[in-house]
């Protein structure tokens, strides 16, 4: 399979790919609502059962290293494997997610947008994960939002001074 095949992320059915980006969206406009930046996840096994959620938490906790995809990984606690499970991002994950997806083996990620980010997905896919892109137009507005209202936060987020 090539890259762009890859980033099409042929094998999995858009409806329920919209589904399961709800519930990270969901988390989201949790974290929003807590003051935090606008990102949410989810982890579904390979039978379509949510294993874990969460958000973004860097300003709720002071934690630098809670995003919205270690969250929902942490959540999901210990799996015996992660070859099957999908995880689902409102954003395009960062380096650091996208290296949590390679280093444990998840086989999918469901990304909501890469247009205000464009994170590691385009490297996953190179590696062999299945990447579904959905250019959804609420993630979207979601984050050029947050970014015009917060965008000292957004530049902390992303390691951008």
């Amino acid at each position: 399979m090539d890259r762009e095949e890859n980033i099409a992320g042929g094998g999995l059915d858009p409806v329920l790919a919209r589904r399961w980006l709800d519930t990270a969206v969901e988390e989201a406009r949790t974290g929003l609502a807590e003051g935090g930046i606008p990102i949410g996840a989810a982890l579904y096994g390979p039978d379509g059962r949510l294993l874990g959620r969460g958000h973004n938490r860097r300003v709720q906790d002071d934690d630098p290293s809670v995003h919205g995809e270690t969250d929902a990984f942490r959540d999901a606690g210990r799996q015996r494997s992660y070859r099957g499970t999908t995880m689902v991002t409102t954003l395009s994950p960062c380096w650091y997610c996208s290296g949590l997806v390679r280093q444990f083996g998840i086989s999918r990620v469901v990304v909501g947008e890469a247009t205000t980010f464009h994170g590691g997905h385009g490297w996953l896919a190179e590696h062999g994960v299945e990447i579904v892109l959905l250019d959804d137009p609420e993630c979207v507005a979601m984050m050029r939002a947050f970014i015009e209202e917060r965008p000292e936060l957004w530049n902390e987020d992303i390691g951008d001074e």
